[in-house]
């Protein structure tokens, strides 16, 4: 979702995805696929959980740019908390409360307000964006809490104190390049050229453009990086035309981004943009670069266009926001924030069944849920221990479509390419 993570892209953005529930629409865990039967005592008390209520924590931007995306993927949380309580809580019996943060996107502030509510709850449901999450990870590990990072990086999914969702950003940018050369019209003797954010979570879609490239044969012509909030990209843009280049792949947040394409438009530049899923949200399908983007911009995100009913889980997940947030408009990150409650919640429920909601037990328990299923929004997880897992390499492909719920509309479901299958995962070297 940010980097944002986010993330995020619009994870500031947000359309909805995955593949058949199995996990029931509120309260599931994952499909068991290792633990013993038989069912231990009632968890006894211990850090954020009180013998009737479990607290989470939420580290995430309520305030500054990057609120586009931590809002609305916050409320996706809340959302699935929400009717995981009306049925009784985790384990029929235990309700759920989220304890949340503001970081305002900054690493700085995002260990600060960790170090504020660590010891206050049994484990952190998001934590939004690339930079903040490798932030707080060496506390993690240290302190043995696990937390859902809100971001899609691959290095999460080796992390024993992480518990991603979604497609990773590299998977993102192997499947765009996929879609480019065959159904999207391209050819690898394109001038392939890429424009990333100048930090983690740029390099990660870089990484999969990479990877990509050897795979498929073509190179990267030009690469254009910026500081996140720069305010004049002419000379990035300049460079790009100059290069000719014909497809451009884009890391970003959709306050850059915006201005990116903005500034892309006034140039009269308009390659074949692809964006990573944080660089979009729904506010700029009604913008000014609206035009523009409809005509040169794809984004890659999980899912399918909101509303889509023959996904399962988009029914679902909509039900719940009339029910829960009814105030709450269509948008991309808020599917992010629900799935990451469905992910947490088959922890939280293997974890009690072991009768242990300590950080030890919670950690124990999240190498125990084997695959989640997440209803069509994004595609199957297979967990288990660290070392194992395997995450979706699948991705969808939409284009900008302003009369859509999110102002996006779906190009191809799911893309799993060859090549996305190959991407081997590491654990971060910090």
């Amino acid at each position: 979702m940010t980097n944002n993570g986010i993330g995020l892209a619009s994870r500031a953005i947000g359309v909805a995805l995955s593949l058949m529930l199995a996990v029931s629409a509120c309260g599931g865990a994952g499909e068991d696929e290792g633990s013993g039967g038989g069912k231990a005592g009632a968890p006894g008390n211990t850090a954020g959980f009180d013998g009737k209520t479990i607290k989470l924590g939420v580290l995430t931007p309520l305030s500054g740019t990057v609120a586009v995306i931590g809002q609305p993927l916050t409320a996706g949380n809340e959302v699935w908390f929400d009717a995981v309580n009306a049925k009784g809580g985790i384990g029929g019996k235990y309700k759920v409360e989220l304890v949340q943060e503001d970081t305002q996107y900054k690493t700085d502030l995002a260990v600060q307000k960790y170090n504020k509510i660590k010891g206050d709850v049994v484990a952190f449901t998001q934590i939004l964006g690339t930079p903040p999450t490798l932030a707080v990870l060496p506390q993690l590990r240290t302190d043995k809490i696990l937390a859902a990072p809100a971001s899609l990086d691959a290095l999460w999914v080796r992390e024993d104190n992480l518990l991603p969702v979604g497609g990773p950003y590299q998977i993102q940018a192997i499947n765009a390049m996929d879609y480019y050369l065959t159904d999207g019209g391209g050819s690898k003797d394109d001038v392939i050229c890429t424009m990333i954010q100048d930090d983690v979570y740029g390099e990660a879609g870089q990484q999969g453009i990479d990877f990509a490239a050897e795979k498929y044969g073509f190179k990267v012509a030009n690469t254009q990086k910026f500081k996140v909030g720069t305010e004049n990209y002419a000379g990035q843009i300049g460079a790009l035309a100059g290069a000719k280049c014909k497809m451009v792949f884009l890391v970003a947040t959709p306050s850059d981004a915006a201005k990116i394409w903005g500034t892309a438009a006034q140039a009269r530049f308009a390659p074949q943009w692809i964006g990573q899923s944080p660089t979009y949200t729904g506010a700029l399908a009604q913008s000014a670069v609206a035009p523009y983007m409809e005509k040169s911009v794809w984004i890659m995100a999980d899912g399918t266009e909101w509303g889509d009913d023959s996904v399962p889980g988009m029914k679902t997940m909509a039900d719940d926001m009339a029910k829960y947030a009814p105030d709450q408009k269509p948008d991309f990150y808020f599917a992010f924030g629900y799935n990451q409650g469905r992910a947490m919640t088959a922890v939280l429920e293997k974890a009690v069944e072991n009768g242990d909601l300590s950080r030890e037990g919670i950690l124990k328990a999240s190498t125990e849920i084997g695959t989640v299923s997440f209803g069509g929004l994004t595609g199957d997880y297979q967990y288990g221990p660290a070392a194992e897992r395997n995450p979706p390499r699948s991705t969808s492909v939409f284009a900008v479509d302003p009369a859509k719920p999110v102002g996006l509309k779906k190009l191809k479901y799911l893309i799993e390419s060859d090549a996305a299958k190959e991407f081997e995962f590491k654990k971060a070297d910090l």
